[in-house]
């Protein structure tokens, strides 16, 4: 199934928590939505499930659109929200079961097995919710969300709280997941989004901001820049390294380690290699890095 927004505004009073917003999630792509605090990534999130309403536009499930009031359709979309709302009084197995009873799904004891199975909870199953460690509530959420096999997953901060094994665990769910389903997965851990998307969508201040193929999103850095890292034997003379062509700015990170930040497309490197040469310098280290998903992000939601 895919999702067809198209024109989404939200208001708050007067303030505009959305605005303008379009996007498309097709089916069997892992989209991340990625944003600051406040950006609006939730409410949009919000809207897609049919939690609340948009003020206006509109969001389509496969060609239907989504409303508060139509279950039938919402009951293809699995949603573990940010808070991860759970009933602490409830079993973990018990819980499950009741979330399968209101989807009313067939088997549901061999789906509850099955989730329980895919998501890590069989050594806490027998436990309470609110004794639960803050990564198995996490994993308690995710279940929840998949326990009717929903053809729309959306995500929001799926692996807040959970430890490095099990970020890899819930990560290659996600990836899994993907595979058959439309996914949506929002998070703050930008290593994240570019292990498990396909696509990111960055949004901030109720705009988007990018929508690129993770591959491309270096792009939307309309400056070419370069940044090396390179040691050296010993300590250069800095007014000469900023002299050479290209170079913007250069700075020590670590005893002869120094970091150089170059514009335009044409590789600074050959260059840097003569002022080495010329200056009696060794090279010890050199390494180049492309744009990242985190400085495209600063870029965007920093200026």
């Amino acid at each position: 199934m895919s999702i067809l927004v198209r024109g989404v505004t939200k208001l708050y009073g007067g303030q505009k928590a959305l605005d303008d917003v379009s996007f498309e999630v097709k089916t069997g792509e892992i989209v991340g939505f990625l944003g600051p605090n406040g950006a609006g990534k939730s409410t949009m999130m919000k809207i897609i499930t049919g939690f609340i309403p948009a003020t206006s536009g509109s969001v389509q499930i496969n060609g239907t659109e989504i409303s508060t009031d139509n279950p039938e359709l919402r009951k293809t979309i699995g949603y573990l929200p940010e808070n991860n709302p759970l009933y602490p009084e409830m079993y973990v197995r018990e819980y499950l079961g009741f979330v399968s009873s209101l989807y009313k799904t067939g088997s549901a004891r061999e789906r509850i097995d099955h989730i329980i199975e895919v998501t890590g909870l069989a050594p806490e199953q027998k436990k309470k919710i609110g004794s639960l460690s803050k990564g198995y509530r996490q994993r308690g959420g995710l279940a929840q969300a998949l326990i009717h096999d929903p053809a729309v997953l959306v995500l929001d901060e799926a692996t807040t709280g959970l430890d490095p094994n099990q970020i890899i665990e819930i990560r290659n769910l996600i990836i899994e997941a993907g595979k058959e389903k439309t996914v949506m997965f929002s998070t703050h851990i930008m290593q994240e989004a570019e292990a498990v998307c396909d696509r990111i969508i960055i949004i901030n201040n109720g705009k988007i901001m990018a929508d690129e193929l993770k591959n491309n999103i270096h792009s939307v850095i309309k400056k070419h820049r370069q940044i090396i890292k390179i040691e050296f034997d010993k300590t250069p003379e800095i007014s000469e390294l900023q002299k050479i062509t290209g170079v913007v700015r250069a700075r020590s990170d670590s005893g002869n380690l120094w970091i150089i930040e170059a514009a335009g497309e044409e590789d600074i490197r050959p260059a840097i290699f003569s002022f080495a040469v010329k200056s009696n310098l060794t090279v010890l280290g050199l390494q180049k890095e492309e744009s990242n998903l985190e400085e495209v992000f600063r870029h965007l939601t920093n200026g």
